[in-house]
């Protein structure tokens, strides 16, 4: 894979194809492309982003609008919302794309009326993927939440593409019910270490975490992490670690990886209102090897996925 994982990028039209409602606040959107679109989604990496266009999209009746949304459920929506992908596959000339999402303000609640052969504007693919060194025995996939989609994307192409790399997926949220996945959870599978579906259609392992205890191991996915690599006799430079998540903890993975002299990826996220690093509104600030200073970069166009020991992150800033 090379090292800026880069498609041609364009504005396409994407039909949708189905919209399932997962729990009470989560959804997964699948797209069909056709055309132009269709080949540039073709090359998509996981990591990598579009900006779907929902100002036309309809709001939902009002009985179906969460009480907290109530208020600002009417808001106009001016500019398009960025948003990973859990899975792109080829379907002759056409591809298909799934977006994963979670109701949380105006536009996202919108996304919960789209329905089969609806189309929708959409801008991509976007920004810098995750690369996939060579002279690597384990992968960890570690995600936070809603940071779960392109390691969902990550996971299939290191099982089809790279079967000699071990993959462990260590994913964390505050309960039981924040958790994004499709299925039932029960103490069986996770004793099998096969608990999340996501993960297991394709071998991979996974450690699920939970702030309060409501599922699986009781505290942040950081502390799985960290206790795995410390029962663990494999050097630190056959092992890479991909994260994606709240800053906090990218924060926390990053200062882990770099304790043990292990390469780290971490897929940051910034208000991204154009996706192509022309509003200059979604910098991350970066050190700059050799040097005491830092420079900034755009999270939209030089990542969304950077080295995980070149982000200052926030926490970094305000010491």
């Amino acid at each position: 894979m090379s090292e800026t994982c880069k498609s041609a990028k364009g504005v396409f039209e994407a039909v949708v194809l189905t919209n399932k409602q997962i729990g009470s606040q989560f959804g997964k959107l699948k797209l069909t492309f056709s055309g132009d679109g269709a080949k540039a989604f073709a090359g998509f990496r996981p990591g990598q982003f579009a900006e779907l266009d929902l100002s036309g999209t309809a709001l939902p009746s009002n009985e179906k609008i969460p009480p907290d949304l109530v208020d600002s459920s009417g808001r106009n929506i001016l500019l398009r919302r960025p948003f990973s992908l859990t899975d792109v596959t080829i379907h002759g000339e056409k591809t298909s794309a799934e977006v994963l999402y979670c109701v949380v303000g105006p536009a996202s609640l919108r996304m919960t009326t789209l329905s089969a052969g609806d189309s929708i504007n959409v801008i991509g693919p976007l920004g810098n993927g995750f690369r996939i060194p060579e002279n690597k025995k384990y992968a960890l996939l570690t995600a936070g939440g809603m940071g779960t989609p392109p390691l969902q994307h990550l996971a299939k192409v290191l099982a089809t593409d790279h079967k000699d790399i071990e993959v462990t997926a260590f994913v964390g949220a505050k309960t039981k019910t924040a958790l994004p996945f499709e299925g039932r959870i029960d103490e069986v599978s996770q004793q099998l270490g096969f608990s999340l579906r996501e993960f297991a259609q394709y071998g991979i392992e996974s450690i699920v975490a939970t702030d309060d205890g409501s599922t699986g191991y009781k505290g942040f996915v950081t502390d799985c992490l960290a206790e795995w690599l410390e029962q663990t006799e494999s050097a630190g430079d056959e092992i890479i670690i991909y994260s994606c998540g709240p800053e906090e903890m990218l924060a926390k993975v990053a200062e882990i990886a770099a304790g043990k002299n292990i390469d780290c990826q971490v897929s940051m996220e910034r208000r991204m209102a154009c996706g192509i690093g022309l509003c200059q509104s979604c910098a991350i600030e970066c050190r700059v090897p050799g040097l005491s200073e830092t420079v900034y970069k755009m999270c939209c166009e030089d990542g969304p996925v950077f080295d995980g020991k070149e982000v200052v992150f926030s926490l970094q800033q305000e010491k």
